[in-house]
């Protein structure tokens, strides 16, 4: 990336995570509407960022669009971790239908093209905007795995609740702890593709439920910090 495109990402993902915290601490409770102008004003930092980090606040469910601006969601910080834990269920059984009736040679293509750019995205340095978008492409071709258009729209269902998608709280986490959790995600990523390639049906399960947990924790974490 140039030196250009490296401010434009750190100004957004600064706007993400202050937002995202202010949200969950309260400061900006449910209904709050929120302004380009007056956030840039307010972080010194251009109303581009600010619109994308909005934009990604609207993809995990933490804001509602109304009209031209951005309205903050009502929503309870127990719900949020049940989310997780039902997303966790929900693609667990992904895997294991997955497994037990096998998956397109295509899907395994694709899986192992997302897993090779994710690779990618963990390298030095650390691309966190890539990582999140390839995360999402993986746990929505999870659900497709599957051959269940109930289940995948559960699980889309779900993920669009407040924090409950399997990119949320990546920015949030502790620097110190990010490489070490981005790592482990991937291998597990990559553990969930062999168990349902080899046709371990309560294998992947456990492996996909096990994901889940992990993001859990993280939210716990980040929630117990923020409250």
């Amino acid at each position: 990336m140039t030196a250009v495109s490296d401010a434009k990402t750190s100004h957004s993902q600064r706007a993400l995570i202050t937002l995202r915290q202010r949200i969950l601490s309260g400061a900006l409770p449910g209904g709050t509407r929120l302004a380009e102008v007056a956030l840039a004003d307010e972080l010194g930092i251009s109303r581009t960022p600010i619109r994308a980090a909005l934009s990604r606040l609207a993809e995990e469910a933490l804001l509602e669009r109304k009209g031209a601006g951005f309205v903050v969601r009502r929503f309870d910080l127990a719900d949020v971790v049940d989310a997780i834990e039902l997303r966790g269920v929900l693609e667990g059984t992904a895997a294991r239908l997955a497994a037990e009736r096998g998956v397109l040679p295509a899907d395994l293509a694709e899986a192992d093209e997302i897993l090779g750019k994710i690779d990618i995205a963990l390298a030095d340095p650390l691309d966190l905007d890539a990582y999140s978008n390839l995360n999402s492409r993986f746990h929505a071709l999870l659900a497709r795995m599957a051959q269940s258009p109930v289940l995948q729209t559960e699980i889309a269902r779900i993920s669009g609740l407040p924090f409950a998608g399997p990119s949320a709280f990546i920015e949030d986490t502790r620097a110190r702890q990010l490489a070490t959790t981005l790592t482990l995600a991937q291998s597990q990523h990559r553990a969930i593709i062999e168990a349902i390639t080899a046709r371990e049906g309560a294998r992947a399960e456990a492996l996909a439920r096990e994901h889940a947990r992990a993001a859990r924790r993280n939210a716990e974490d980040l929630l117990a910090r923020q409250r």
